[in-house]
This record gives C-alpha cells, structure tokens and sequence, in this order.
C-alpha cells in the first residue's frame, strides 16, 4: 500500500512524514481496520473472489470412484471512496510547527476513523452499493433483562456466526460497550471480562481479540409512545474478521490552504481575512464483508 503524501506548501511547510503518521494513527484509532484485513486497492477498484459453498467430501470403497464436488464461487467489486475532512487553524500555529504537526496528527486521524467505522455499523449512510455495512446483521442485547445476560448474548453472537460458518475471532465496541462489560459481574460481585478490578482494559472476550472506538456508536430512538419498545442503541460489533477486508488507494492526501473562503457553522468565512488557514485530508477507502458472519451488539433503548 502506498502512503505517499501530497501537500501544497502555501506559506506553511509541514514534515513529510505527516501523511504516513496520519494513515497509521487512523488505523490504531478504527476498530474495524484494525480487525479486517488490509488489502491494496487500485484508484479503479479491485474485483474480491467469493466463496459461496465448500466443496464436498464423501466415503468411497476402496476400488471406487471419488466424488467430484465444486465450491460456489462468486465474486464483489471494492470501489474506492473518498472520506475527507477540512480542519481551520489559526495562523497562530504557524509560529510553532511542532503545535500545528501535533494538532494535525491528533485531530485527521480521529475524524477520519470515527466516520469510517460509524459508516460501517450502519450508523453513516454508506458512499454507494459497493461498500458494505452491518446494518441489517442480527442483533444481540448486552443489557440485563429477567432471566438474559451479557454474557448470554455475546455466546448468542458467538453461536449465530458459527451457524453461518463463521469463527468469532474479534469484538469492535465503542465507550459504552466498554462500560457494559466492565460492569458486568458474577455471583460474588467479581467482573467477569477482566481478571481484576484494578483493570480498565478489555483486551479479549470470549477469547477473541476485542479494540475500543468511538465510532463503534449508534444512538438509539426513544419509543414514540407507551405502546411501543423503540430502538436500542449499537454499541458493537462481533464477528470473523477474516471475512472483511478494507482497502486504501494513495493513503492520506494533504492540501493547505489561506487564499479561500470556507463555511464554518453555515458561515462563510474569508481564511485570509480572519488570519486563518485550513488543512484538508481525505483519503480514499473502500469496504466489503461477509455481513452473515457479524452480529451487532446492542444496549439500552433510550428513555421517552
């Protein structure tokens, strides 16, 4: 994968490393990509083999003829998308590059991650057909209810992706969902996803790999009356990662800019007459599952 970095220097010379930091602080903060598998993606898209059955065994006698069985193959096409984000400084940052590297690294990375895993949840409308998300996968409650637990729904998550021939090797959650597992306990009040109290991190659940983002988030709906149960917020998703992969043309482009008006809160605003300039990054992503093998995790229906 490349990860090259174009940057227009317009009165503000920024480090060539910038683009590479971005695209890997990115990946560290998307849980997604850092379950799914990274593939190289040309500007043109890029044709995914898909297996739709396996291949049948059978017992033969000794003299006999062996069965002849063909697998179902299919194919997806992985189109690139374009995700990007303009960022306003004030020309006060000019004055200290080191302030400006580190505003940028923070910031593009979590805006950029952010948008690519709520688009995958379903929480974003996806940029076209050629992408996929979880948004009709079946949900599994985390939420204690009578004789339901947390820990009975993420084995529900575990059994329904092994009924679709699939090995739940790894959890994206968001905040919330972290807070959920937490909080679980058993009988004796001890936590039943860390292994003490002390700890603040889930590093595994069930066994399987488990990375924390804020895009791993969908709001739920309040029920609009008495008589109905509303909808329960995304807090994750369980899955086989092995059957996701994402893709990335160039890595991260860079434009600077100060001669240019740009809308900030619906008003347009002239850069160079408030002494401002902005920095644009996009990048161009593309997505593509077995969505069989995901379950959604899911928490608590706001109240009305």
């Amino acid at each position: 994968m490349s990860s090259g970095i174009a940057i227009n220097r317009t009165n503000t010379s920024l480090p060539t490393e910038l683009a590479q930091e971005i695209l890997q602080k990115t990946q560290q903060a998307s849980a997604i990509m850092r379950l799914a598998r990274q593939i190289e993606l040309p500007g043109a898209g890029v044709t995914i083999p898909v297996i739709t059955s396996d291949p049948q065994a059978a017992w033969v006698a000794e003299t006999g003829a062996k069965p002849v069985s063909t697998p179902g193959l299919s194919s997806k096409i992985m189109q690139a998308y374009k995700l990007a984000v303009i960022v306003p400084f004030s020309d006060e940052f000019r004055r200290d590059l080191a302030a400006l590297y580190n505003a940028l690294v923070d910031r593009l990375p979590l805006a950029l991650a952010e948008q690519f895993d709520q688009t995958v949840i379903g929480a974003v409308e996806k940029p076209g057909e050629n992408f996929d998300n979880f948004a009709l996968c079946t949900a599994q409650s985390l939420i204690k209810s009578g004789d339901h637990t947390v820990y009975g729904g993420l084995v529900a998550a575990l059994t329904d992706i092994a009924e679709h021939k699939g090995n739940l090797d790894g959890f994206a959650i968001s905040p919330s969902a972290k807070g959920i597992l937490l909080g679980d306990v058993d009988s004796t009040g001890r936590p039943i996803f860390v292994p003490d109290v002390s700890e603040n991190g889930i590093p595994r659940v069930l066994g399987a790999r488990t990375y924390e983002s804020r895009g791993m988030y969908k709001a739920g709906a309040a029920p609009a009356s008495t008589s109905e149960s509303g909808t329960p917020a995304i807090v994750g998703v369980a899955g086989d990662w092995t059957q996701a992969m994402y893709g990335t043309v160039e890595g991260v482009q860079i434009r600077v800019a100060d001669q240019t008006g740009l809308t900030i809160n619906s008003t347009q605003v002239n850069l160079w007459e408030h002494n401002m300039f902005a920095v644009r990054a996009e990048i161009e992503l593309g997505f593509r599952a077995d969505t069989s093998c995901f379950n959604l995790l899911t928490g608590a229906v706001p109240l009305s």
